[in-house]
């Protein structure tokens, strides 16, 4: 059973209306109404689609077991996020945004995997490293802003 932070404010929630998570940030409050609004979700959506394109590429062709375990990886940030967000709860969802971090340290190591057998140019291996980084510590952030949401009470995420 999860324990609500004390406000001193008694809210209704209505059953029609759906759970929204809401992060505190520096410039004020912002909320999600669907994951499309992510911006982890919407980074990785666009690494989905440069890791299919390289996966295409001749060099990986030949080696089908790389290109289709990276492609799984790729999607399942994206997919993790979607469904973490679609179960509505806190506790769920960051249990699904720890297994898309998970997955981007996949994507990352198959990536260095993918240099060494020169399937990609130091070039397009810097900058998917970079893209799968950059994913990787916005998942961090929202991992350790619903925790501290969840563990502390410091703040609602949920209308």
């Amino acid at each position: 059973m999860r324990k609500k932070a004390t406000t001193g404010l008694k809210r209704k929630i209505s059953p029609k209306v759906e759970s929204h998570h809401v992060l505190k940030s520096k410039v004020g409050m912002g909320k999600f109404n669907s994951f499309e609004e992510i911006n982890s979700w919407q980074k990785a959506r666009i690494l989905n689609k440069k890791i299919y394109q390289i996966t295409d590429a001749d060099a990986f062709r030949k080696d089908f077991d790389l290109a289709r375990q990276i492609r799984r990886c790729s999607v399942s940030i994206s997919s993790n996020i979607a469904e973490g967000f679609e179960r509505n709860t806190d506790k769920e969802f960051i249990h699904f945004l720890y297994i898309a971090k998970g997955s981007a340290g996949e994507v990352r190591s198959q990536l260095y995997l993918a240099l060494d057998l020169n399937y990609i140019s130091q070039e397009i291996f810097n900058d998917l490293l970079v893209e799968i980084t950059e994913i990787s510590r916005l998942l961090s952030g929202f991992i350790n802003t619903l925790i501290n949401k969840v563990c502390y009470g410091l703040y609602d995420l949920r209308l």
